[in-house]
């Protein structure tokens, strides 16, 4: 429970039509502080047990930095950035000493006890900010397809489909140090959605089938129904799945 709002959430994590589980996701409800709540989504790679080393390491990077964190006085975005080059360094380190390559996205949120919410991303798992259908905002992938859209050669509908959609320019455990975008939402009101998910959930739906599933239904429904019509859409060739819905509702 927050001053002014209330909190309700779901999660919901399939292998999809995959041999093995490389995502992995967490929400985390703040062991001092009520009403602030971390949201982690990450979407391993890199053989069966290399992406689920890396997605795990993000998990477990997320929850001992977020254990220490005071939402009152230390720094959300700041917080958000250390998870996300501590898991980094350590998804390197544990390469060195095994045969796979593990790379892991990330895509991760904190809500406030004060109502605001800070979000980060690196890779192609996604954050949306929706309300009363709406987008507001949300994250662009590190990608190949997304340098084609933003130099518009494609469309962002033609980028679903294109056939180097799952080119990373960014993400955790490569060499180069991962690009991380931040957004803040200063305050969010009744109405509001948000939603990580890695790209088994996102990448068959249109922004707008997204924004009416979410906004009209509560966190649970949405989430079955959204992993239900993905793993439908997918015709026994879909990825991993794994979504965090949070609905901010009145008092």
């Amino acid at each position: 429970m927050t001053p002014g709002f209330k909190i309700t959430a779901s999660t919901g994590l399939h292998k999809g039509d995959r041999d093995y589980q490389q995502d992995q996701l967490a929400l985390i409800s703040h062991a001092r502080v009520n009403g602030c709540i971390l949201g982690v989504v990450a979407d391993g790679m890199g053989g069966r047990s290399g992406g689920r080393k890396a997605s795990d390491q993000v998990m477990m990077t997320a929850k001992q930095l977020f254990e220490r964190f005071d939402p009152y006085t230390d720094d959300a975005p700041s917080m958000l950035k250390h998870i996300i080059e501590e898991a980094h360094l350590v998804i390197k380190l544990t390469a060195i000493s095994a045969e796979e390559e593990p790379h892991s996205t990330a895509a991760m949120f904190v809500i406030q006890p004060t109502g605001q919410c800070f979000w980060a991303h690196t890779g192609d798992s996604r954050i949306y900010h929706y309300n009363q259908t709406q987008l507001v905002k949300r994250t662009l992938d590190h990608s190949y397809v997304q340098t084609l859209v933003d130099h518009g050669e494609i469309t962002p509908e033609e980028a679903n489909s294109h056939p180097d959609s799952n080119i990373l320019l960014g993400c955790l455990g490569t060499e180069a140090d991962p690009p991380v975008d931040i957004h803040i939402i200063p305050q969010v009101c009744p109405g509001d959605v948000i939603m990580a998910c890695s790209d088994g959930v996102w990448h068959y739906f249109s922004e707008s089938e997204l924004g009416e599933v979410l906004c009209s239904m509560p966190p649970k429904e949405a989430t079955v129904l959204l992993m239900e019509t993905a793993r439908t859409r997918a015709r026994g060739t879909g990825d991993n799945l794994s979504m965090i819905v949070v609905h901010i509702g009145a008092l």
